[in-house]
C-alpha cells in the first residue's frame, strides 16, 4: 500500500527543488563567467596563444594566434623553448601540457633579435674603429708632409687620397658615436659658423658633376652642439651628392632652406639626384641601398637631432625633402 505525500513534505520537496535549481544556475553562471575570464585574460596576452584538444583542434585561441593559424602548422610540442623563423619574422616558442590540453605559445621576438644583433655589430664595429684610427691618423698626417714635397702636377693625387682618408675617418667617427651614443655640448653660436664648416666638409668629398649648393644666408642663432651639426648636415650633403652622382643629368643641386618658430628651427634638405630605394630601411642602422654607404648616416643625424630634442623625418618623398627640427 502506497504512502501518501503529505501537503508539508510536498512543498519541502518543491523547495529543495527550486534550491537545486538555483545552485544549478548560479553554478553555470559562475562557469561562464570564469570561462569568459579566461578567454579574456588569454586574448589579454601579447603572444599568439592556442590551446588544443588531444585531436589537435582548437579548444581556445586569442586573435594573435588567429592571424598567425599558418604558423601552427608549424609548431611542434618540445619540452625546451625554441626559436622560429615565419614570413620574415622570429618567434620564440613555449609549450606545456595539462590533463588532455596541450597549449602553444609563439612570442615575437623579432625586434629583441634585431637590437641583440645591432649591439654585437655595433661592439664588432667599435673595436674595428679602433684598430683603424691609429694607421689612419698616420696616413693623414703623412699626406699632408708629402703634399708640401711633390711636383704641382701630383698634388691632385694626394689631394684624393686625403679625401679617401677623411671618408674613412668620417666612418670612425659614425661608427664610434653610434656604439656610445650620442652626447650635445650645448653652445650660442650663429649659422654662419655652422655653414663655413659645412662648405668645408663639402670640399673634403669626391664628386665628378657639376653641383651647387644652396645654404641659408641668414646669420640665425643656434643654441647646439655645432660639431654634432655639423655631421648631421654632412651626412644629408654626402647622401645628396651620392644621389645625384647616380643621376642621369650632368648637374645638379643640394639645397637646405630654414624657418623657425618659438620652439625650433626648422630646416628642409632638398636634393635633384636619384629618388630614394627602400623608404622603410632609412632610419635603419648598417642598411644602406648605396655603394659607398655604411648604413650609419641618416640614423646617426635622427639621433643627434634627437639629442637636440628635435627630429629627422622624410616628409615628401617624391619632391625628396627631408626636415631636421633642432630645439631653441
Amino acid at each position: 500500500m502506497s504512502q501518501s505525500v503529505t501537503p508539508e513534505e510536498l512543498n519541502l520537496l518543491i523547495e529543495q527543488t527550486y534550491k537545486v535549481e538555483n545552485e544549478f544556475n548560479e553554478l553555470k553562471s559562475s562557469y561562464v563567467h570564469l570561462q569568459d575570464t579566461v578567454e579574456k585574460v588569454v586574448e589579454f596576452l601579447p603572444n599568439a596563444v592556442w590551446i588544443l584538444n588531444s585531436d589537435d583542434t582548437v579548444f581556445l585561441q586569442n586573435s594573435h594566434a588567429r592571424d598567425l593559424w599558418e604558423l601552427l602548422k608549424l609548431l611542434e610540442f618540445k619540452s625546451e623553448d625554441y626559436e622560429l623563423k615565419f614570413q620574415s619574422k622570429s618567434y620564440l616558442v613555449k609549450s606545456s601540457t595539462y590533463k588532455d590540453k596541450v597549449m602553444l605559445s609563439a612570442i615575437d621576438i623579432t625586434e629583441q633579435k634585431r637590437k641583440e644583433n645591432l649591439a654585437t655589430m655595433g661592439q664588432m664595429a667599435a673595436h674595428l674603429s679602433h684598430e683603424i684610427r691609429n694607421p689612419i691618423g698616420s696616413i693623414s698626417l703623412l699626406s699632408s708632409t708629402l703634399k708640401k714635397r711633390v711636383i704641382p702636377e701630383n698634388i691632385p693625387i694626394v689631394e684624393e687620397i686625403q679625401k679617401s682618408v677623411a671618408r674613412i675617418d668620417r666612418i670612425i667617427k659614425a661608427t664610434l658615436m653610434f656604439s656610445k651614443g650620442v652626447e650635445a655640448s650645448k653652445r650660442k653660436f650663429a649659422w654662419g659658423e655652422l655653414r663655413e664648416a659645412i662648405n668645408m666638409s663639402i670640399g673634403y668629398y669626391a664628386y665628378s658633376k657639376e653641383i651647387s649648393f644652396v645654404l641659408p644666408d641668414d646669420d640665425f642663432v643656434l643654441n647646439a652642439d655645432p660639431d654634432l651639426l655639423d655631421m648631421l648636415f654632412s651626412n644629408f650633403i654626402y647622401n645628396a651628392i651620392d644621389a645625384i652622382e647616380l643621376d642621369d643629368n650632368e648637374e645638379g643641386e643640394v639645397k637646405i632652406t630654414h624657418e623657425e618658430d618659438a620652439a625650433f628651427h626648422k630646416f628642409y634638405i632638398y636634393d635633384t639626384g636619384i629618388d630614394i630605394e627602400n623608404k622603410k630601411d632609412l632610419f635603419e642602422a648598417f642598411k644602406s641601398s648605396k655603394l659607398k654607404g655604411n648604413g650609419l648616416g641618416l640614423v646617426l643625424s635622427r639621433q643627434i637631432a634627437e639629442a637636440h630634442s628635435g627630429s629627422v623625418d622624410l616628409v615628401d618623398s617624391i619632391k625628396k625633402c627631408f626636415e631636421v627640427k633642432i630645439a631653441k
